[in-house]
């Protein structure tokens, strides 16, 4: 793992629960319609895609945001006599990259779902329907909409709380990893000693 890589993993890493809040705050399908009467039947699928890279790839790859987490997927590297320090690093990676794939893809879900309520909701009390006379959906102004986002974030705050808490712990304890590794890696460089050898 060079330098420039374990920055990008690191910085990646650590991003707390705001820096999503842009995908929240839009629609999960990215102009793909969906049905809000029920969760996707795909929400908790923690393989999200059957692409694979070349046998012989030395990086990790990562995917087009996924429809509904907006979160681009990663398929992670195995590298040839991955050592057992190597091995639980990418194990602890992988379920965490599905743990923030199912959180997300349910926010959005339920953030969807309370949204088009909402404006349902509203257009009713003004004695709208929800298309216009030439079929177009009807909108709501910034103004009302604001409403909207604040109440929910308000009434998520515990969720997101808890969500930020165990993003850290499990970014923390990655991070570590990673140093741990890289530290074998030089250890094991200076030495000269060979890969998988060592634990």
């Amino acid at each position: 793992m060079n330098v420039r890589t374990f920055n990008c993993l690191l910085f990646r890493s650590l991003r707390p629960c705001y820096t999503h809040a842009p995908a929240l705050l839009r629609s999960p399908c990215r102009g793909h319609r969906q049905s809000t009467s029920q969760p996707p039947k795909h929400a908790k699928q923690t393989e999200r895609s059957g692409f694979s890279p070349a046998a012989s790839s030395k990086y990790d790859w990562i995917g087009p945001p996924d429809r509904l987490s907006n979160l681009r997927p990663i398929i992670y590297h195995i590298p040839e006599n991955e050592t057992p320090l190597e091995r639980k690093l990418r194990h602890l990676r992988q379920e965490t990259e599905d743990w923030n794939h199912e959180f997300w893809t349910n926010q959005n879900f339920t953030f969807s779902k309370e949204k088009e309520e909402y404006i349902r909701l509203q257009l009713a009390a003004k004695g709208l329907s929800e298309r216009d006379d030439d079929g177009r959906k009807r909108n709501l102004s910034s103004e009302e909409m604001a409403v909207f986002y604040k109440h929910f974030l308000d009434k998520n705050i515990t969720r997101h709380a808890s969500y930020n808490r165990e993003w850290y712990r499990r970014n923390f304890t990655i991070t570590l990893l990673m140093a741990r590794v890289a530290l074998q890696n030089t250890w094991r460089t200076l030495t000269g000693r060979e890969k998988g050898k060592t634990t």
